[in-house]
């Protein structure tokens, strides 16, 4: 991976081709940069979602791009054709990604972004231009509207209060089949502004292309020596959150205007301090240290504990998948942030709790009683899936995954209200559906039929093993919950809990599915009943792991290693451990920053989920930490051979600190 690996914060690269970026976002935003000087790919807007198309489903919006800008010198625009020295650093710390490069003899260039953590809606980008002899700059900030988008109304006004001029370029639109109302504005900042010079600033002129090219720049004349600084900040609302989206942008946009810079960012800034103090530190291993602070770093990035919102395979990448909301969530990605951030961990939960009424309206219309989850959720709760797709008939364990998360979230807060209000409502429904949704057989036990289970090779099969495992957990979890709220539980649901079937091969090891042969699995399916379930124990847990680690397919997603590590780590096997930690996701890196694609042979970074496996990787294994009705307990941890110490900092709702040597 050719990257200058300076420290453990700040990933760097002078690395231009086969570029992958990385994603600067907020939870509400995300900014996907490029190597392109003054460029961005897109920008996605979290948890705004319209139709794809007339027939299609819901996907995520690309938002209007404020990330654009074009910057002269001389009468010659900076391109990467013209410029030296270029490099890119990703600070981590900071949330902050700075581009700095030399434009021929005549100036040094560099310039930062930030997805505002304070300012959610809102994107700024700070630039500072030293002139190593006397210019001429032009500065042109745009918004550009997407084509899909409809009925682009864009202008640019000088709004005055109190002697105070607050230039607004603008742009509202529909988004691409009118569901939302979409406002952006921008402005530029001159970092005097609150100095008493205003009268210094440039004059701005305002030049729309078009309603899609909505533009307004400035020139400025620079002495040798002298520097140029000032930033370009934007804020983008839509109806999803906004009554009046429009009117909402600008006011974001005067608030950054009109703050001084220092206190600005050191608002995000100490915000991000803040969500750093959930941390994994790993001395003697730079590489893994990076590794698994980007991981942690986009699950942060993509998260909001203030939103009740959760976080797509994809985060605020791209458009991947959607932008919709998987099992992705509740089994690879929520483990890690309940530990580390309960506050998010809080917001993911409560993303299903809200989308309750929806999950028992499903249920009604399939025939069964209780809540079932739709395979992908988006804003509504409603199955969200392509009607193609089997998954979204068929993939059921979604609707235990999330009882799973409820109760963990319960046991590590032990928030006996947020139980009764909205943890119990939920396990209760889901433990209804489960008895619903099993057949007994002749011989007294139950089976699940008919499902899609975690490995997707195996459509419509009977008694998967995990769907079987998770519906087992998720109603011994409800009769838990039940008992502490001092609630008798319906007694079928014990019932079904101790009979479902788990089929097993004459050995002993578990059958993935009631008629399963050896073939070949897209993902850790059987050996979920291991870890994370806890149903499979000693003897036939190793005779799992043996039987399935080699069946796990090349082309299969990033987690599926990451379950076979957590394993042996717990089994005190720490060299097998890492040797699967590092298979689970490195062929999966991308330069020059090392993204996460879903696999090693696809290009769709960042896969978020594969993030998450890897850091119960961390966790779960080599850390030793485990969830139990007590609360967060630590058993057995263990280090591999590449490593002086890890620690993990800021554990639990009493944020304890675990050291292993």
């Amino acid at each position: 991976m050719p990257n200058a690996q300076n420290d453990s914060w700040n990933i760097s690269t002078s690395y231009n081709t086969n570029y992958t970026g990385i994603v600067v976002a907020n939870g509400r935003i995300g900014m996907l940069p490029s190597e392109q000087p003054f460029k961005i790919e897109h920008i996605i807007l979290n948890n705004v979602y319209d139709k794809a198309s007339a027939l299609g489903v819901s996907r995520i919006l690309k938002g209007m791009n404020f990330g654009n800008l074009e910057i002269e010198i001389d009468s010659e625009l900076i391109s990467s054709n013209n410029i030296s020295n270029w490099k890119q650093t990703l600070n981590m710390k900071e949330a902050s990604f700075t581009t700095s490069f030399t434009f021929k003899d005549k100036a040094d260039i560099s310039y930062t972004m930030y997805a505002l953590r304070n300012v959610p809606y809102s994107g700024y980008i700070d630039i500072s231009i030293k002139a190593k002899q006397s210019i001429k700059v032009k500065a042109t900030g745009k918004i550009e509207t997407p084509k899909e988008y409809q009925e682009p109304l864009s202008t640019f006004r000088v709004l005055k209060d109190n002697e105070t001029t607050m230039p607004i370029l603008q742009t509202v639109a529909k988004s691409r089949m009118g569901k939302h109302t979409v406002g952006t504005s921008a402005t530029f900042i001159w970092h005097d502004i609150n100095s008493g010079r205003e009268n210094q600033r440039p004059k701005l002129t305002h030049n729309k292309v078009s309603d899609y090219d909505n533009r307004v720049s400035f020139e400025k004349e620079i002495k040798k020596g002298a520097p140029l600084e000032f930033a370009w900040t934007a804020a983008q609302c839509t109806s999803q959150d906004f009554f009046d989206p429009q009117n909402e942008s600008e006011r974001f946009v005067i608030f950054n205007l009109l703050t001084p810079r220092v206190d600005l960012l050191r608002q995000h800034k100490d915000l991000w301090e803040d969500l750093w103090e959930g941390d994994i530190i790993i001395e003697g291993d730079l590489q893994s240290q990076q590794d698994i602070r980007l991981a942690l770093y986009h699950l942060y990035t993509f998260s909001r504990g203030d939103s009740d919102l959760s976080i797509s395979p994809m985060g605020l990448s791209s458009q991947g998948y959607n932008g919709h909301i998987f099992w992705d969530t509740e089994l690879w990605m929520f483990p890690p942030l309940l530990l580390l951030n309960q506050d998010i961990a809080r917001s993911l939960v409560n993303y299903r709790s809200d989308r309750l009424d929806m999950a028992k309206r499903k249920a009604i219309n399939f025939g069964y009683k209780g809540a079932m989850f739709p395979w992908e959720s988006d804003d509504t709760g409603e199955e969200a899936t392509p009607a193609w797709a089997l998954t979204g008939t068929f993939e059921h364990h979604i609707t235990a995954d999330v009882a799973i998360a409820f109760w963990n979230y319960y046991r590590v807060t032990k928030d006996k209200l947020w139980l009764e209000e909205r943890g119990y409502p939920l396990l209760k429904e889901i433990a209804d559906y489960w008895v619903s949704r099993s057949i007994k057989n002749k011989d007294g036990s139950y089976s699940i039929k008919n499902v899609v289970g975690a490995n997707e090779f195996a459509p419509n099969v009977d008694d998967n093993a995990f769907t079987n495992g998770s519906a087992i957990t998720a109603l011994q979890f409800a009769v838990l919950a039940a008992k502490e709220l001092n609630i008798e539980p319906n007694t079928n649901w014990s019932t079904v809990a101790d009979n479902i079937i788990i089929h097993k091969f004459l050995d002993g090891t578990t059958m993935e599915h009631s008629k399963y042969k050896g073939e070949i699995i897209k993902q850790a399916d059987v050996n979920l009943l291991s870890y994370p379930l806890n149903i499979v124990k000693g003897d036939e847990l190793l005779k799992d792991l043996k039987y399935y680690e080699p069946k796990l397919a090349k082309e299969g997603p990033a987690m599926g290693k990451s379950v076979f590590a957590v394993i042996y780590a717990r089994l005190g096997d720490a060299e097998k451990a890492f040797s699967l930690f590092k298979e689970s996701y490195e062929p999966n890196k991308r330069p020059p920053f090392g993204a996460l694609s879903e696999s090693a042979t696809s290009n769709n970074p960042y896969f978020v989920t594969g993030a998450g496996g890897m850091l119960q990787t961390v966790l779960f294994g080599f850390g030793g930490l485990h969830l139990t009705e007590e609360g967060i307990i630590q058993v057995n941890p263990i280090l591999p051979k590449e490593w002086k110490s890890l620690t993990l900092k800021g554990i639990g709702v009493e944020n304890k600190t675990y050291v292993i040597n």
